[in-house]
């Protein structure tokens, strides 16, 4: 036994075997809780699960094993049953082509046109013979046909996925039915003792991965990762999906927490969703995820997700929070958690150089609810306490529904009585000059008046600016209109220089009050171009009233 280097979290594990040369090449989709033996399998393996098949004592469990389109069953460490896969229906067209190729009224060269034809127009696939022999070199095409014209034509799919569902009770020692995904997009739960098909499912694409939950005569859902990058949800008595998750990567670890479907992506992230879809949650990963799994433990009212990454570490979450860290020596490639011989808490881990890593949880180990990564609070993620809907906030819901039009109308007439309002405070606000602007958007000028003095004498100071990005404005004159009996001004008439943008630039002048009455007036100021009538700016200034007579 080989001692496993070091990690952060080794206070809540022993480590009790390490083999770096165990030559253990597998996915956690391959790995069961079952004791040790080994047994050789015909074909490459796609998935493995242990299950009771029967009330018959002792209850030992039998290993079901997908490989290609057949389950091999294993009941005491010997094989026990073989089930196949229902054959699919062929093209009716390449039939018939075939039986023109038997009867020798076709060549392989017509035989060819007429299969590249039917694949690139028929709703039903091709046959795997058809498929190959359209790949053959033109040499090679009659000894095909004569090898094969003969034997009848058969469309076959494969296993791609394999899950286990409880019959009808909940126990954990009740009895399973099988639950396999396949390449022809179809989901079938077969019966425990006699392997006939129970139900028939169809998802949109492939499944690749699964998670099955409930009991099949009374209610059970089935979460099926596709290789189109979507989850769909499966429920009893619906041949197609019930719900669908739609994912921004493709998903490469799938299992069930509780209620929650927490899904490991392709984009380095983990992301919760109930049960109808809605997403909950999403925690960003340091690295590539490699393996996903759930560590159970009953006794202690205890549920984490176990992730492997590609960093050659493996993260344990509770919902987003972070909560435990495991260093391994190479990347992990499968991973399972549970009861191995008499420990409950057993981590079971192979690594992509195929050596075996086992661990056994600390009876004293004790992990935080808070995260230890970097992030928002934990109270950040805890859901309100949304009061229940009151009788009143039903009574005001059904009277919305049945006086919609009414309330819309008096909302859109309250709508337009406040835009015209607007309007008119606007329109208000231009002819007391209160924010001189504008109004042509040729020339982006902004411009304000100060008054300085208590008279009879006062200062009239303009600051013009060019409010434009970069553009200067040039030919700009500016101009005084005012009663000739209350003032007078040394210069009414003024030109601009060149306006640049951004800078403000003051223009002064002089006025006199010639009366004594102690009465004002509003000077306008008119801001033209040289050569035109029509103003682009237009302010009005209130003078003060003078406290003194001008001399003559």
């Amino acid at each position: 036994i080989t001692s496993v280097p070091s990690g952060s979290e080794t206070s809540k594990w022993l480590d009790a075997h390490y083999d770096p040369v165990a030559n253990l090449y597998t996915f956690s989709s391959c790995i069961g809780k079952i004791s040790p033996y080994e047994n050789t399998l015909l074909d490459l393996p796609t998935g493995l699960v242990s299950f009771l098949m029967d009330q018959h004592e002792p209850r030992t469990p039998a290993i079901a094993v997908a490989s290609g389109p057949f389950i091999y069953v294993y009941k005491n460490l010997r094989p026990y049953f073989k089930f196949t896969l229902p054959p699919l229906e062929v093209n009716a067209l390449e039939q018939d082509v075939w039986n023109q190729a038997r009867e020798d009224m076709i060549d392989p060269l017509s035989l060819k046109e007429m299969l590249e034809g039917i694949r690139d127009k028929a709703d039903v696939p091709l046959s795997v013979r058809s498929l190959r022999f359209l790949m053959l070199d033109p040499q090679d095409m009659e000894a095909f046909v004569n090898l094969h014209k003969a034997q009848p034509i058969r469309r076959q799919t494969v296993i791609t996925c394999i899950g286990t569902l409880k019959k009808n009770m909940a126990d954990e020692d009740a009895v399973s039915c099988l639950v396999i995904g396949t390449e022809s997009k179809d989901v079938y739960i077969l019966d425990p003792e006699a392997f006939t098909i129970l139900s028939k499912m169809s998802v949109p694409s492939a499944p690749t991965q699964m998670d099955v939950t409930g009991q099949f005569d009374v209610e059970f859902r089935i979460t099926v990762a596709c290789r189109n990058g979507n989850i769909y949800i499966l429920r009893r008595d619906s041949p197609k999906p019930k719900y669908c998750i739609e994912l921004s990567s493709h998903p490469v670890g799938l299992v069930r927490m509780g209620k929650s479907v927490v899904v490991g992506c392709a984009q380095e992230t983990l992301q919760g969703f109930t049960q109808k879809g809605k997403k909950l949650w999403t925690a960003c990963l340091p690295a590539p995820v490699t393996t996903m799994g759930v560590m159970d433990l009953p006794t202690r009212g205890f549920q984490a997700v176990l992730v492997g990454l590609a960093n050659c570490e493996v993260h344990l979450y509770r919902d987003k929070n972070l909560i435990s860290t495991i260093k391994t020596p190479d990347v992990v490639t499968s991973i399972c958690f549970g009861k191995y011989g008499r420990e409950d808490g057993t981590l079971i881990m192979t690594t992509k150089g195929g050596g075996l890593i086992v661990k056994i949880l600390k009876r004293t180990a004790v992990f935080d609810d808070r995260d230890s990564a970097p992030g928002p609070p934990l109270a950040q993620s805890i859901r309100l306490n949304i009061p229940k809907k009151t009788k009143l906030y039903v009574d005001q819901t059904m009277r919305e529904r049945e006086n919609a039009v009414a309330m819309h109308r008096a909302f859109q007439m309250d709508l337009s009585r406040l835009r015209l309002a607007a309007a008119r405070a606007y329109v208000k606000a231009l002819e007391s000059s209160l924010t001189p602007m504008s109004s042509s958007l040729s020339e982006p000028l902004k411009m304000n008046a100060v008054v300085q003095g208590l008279g009879p004498s006062f200062k009239l100071t303009l600051n013009i600016q060019n409010t434009a990005a970069c553009r200067p404005v040039m030919h700009l004159a500016i101009s005084f209109l005012y009663d000739e009996s209350l003032y007078s001004m040394r210069t009414a008439f003024f030109k601009i220089p060149l306006l640049v943008p951004g800078l403000n630039y003051p223009i002064d002048t002089f006025v006199e009050c010639l009366s004594d009455k102690g009465i004002s007036d509003i000077i306008k100021v008119f801001v033209l171009r040289e050569g035109k009538s029509a103003p682009l700016l237009t302010a009005h200034i209130n003078m003060p009233v003078s406290e003194g007579l001008a001399l003559n």
